[in-house]
């Protein structure tokens, strides 16, 4: 991994005013080696998880880069949204994001009821018990690319009424 404090050398990636195609692969995912950057000059980024250095490191690589960047992420679902959700903060659009998933990996799951992050290898449309109010939670198929987490709403909920 490279450390972020340290100048790149010119002409090898993401210097100032960069244009390409960043890749960024977290944990032992390397779909990013096949993407067909079509030409255009790219920055591979390669991190352990998405923790707060390695989305500090992106974060620093996406504010020198211009207007046109693309950005290509793998990985585990929990990295490859928290990485998503720094580019969002960062003004790329969410068609210049391409999201490359490990969907058997950890997700995160926000209870609706209690604002807790819950994380779960569970699928989309199963059952997972908060970790706040210990609701058990369906996991919805919607996403907040704000949250970086799949919404979790009271299972059976329904039923109850």
């Amino acid at each position: 991994m490279r450390i972020a404090s340290l100048p790149q050398p010119a002409g090898t990636g993401c210097e100032s005013g960069f244009r390409g195609v960043v890749c960024v692969s977290f944990d032992s995912a390397d779909d990013t080696a096949d993407h067909d950057a079509g030409g255009r000059p790219r920055h591979d980024l390669r991190f352990t998880s998405a923790n707060p250095e390695s989305l500090s490191e992106l974060r620093s690589a996406l504010l020198r880069s211009s207007v046109g960047i693309r950005l290509v992420l793998t990985g585990s679902p929990v990295d490859i949204h928290a990485a998503a959700a720094v580019a969002a903060e960062c003004g790329l659009a969410e068609e210049e994001v391409t999201l490359v998933s490990d969907e058997s990996g950890l997700r995160v799951v926000f209870c609706a009821h209690c604002r807790t992050r819950t994380e779960t290898v569970e699928p989309i449309g199963s059952e997972v018990e908060c970790q706040g109010c210990a609701t058990d939670l369906e996991i919805a198929n919607h996403f907040s690319r704000r949250q970086a987490a799949y919404l979790g709403f009271a299972a059976n909920a329904e039923e109850a009424a």
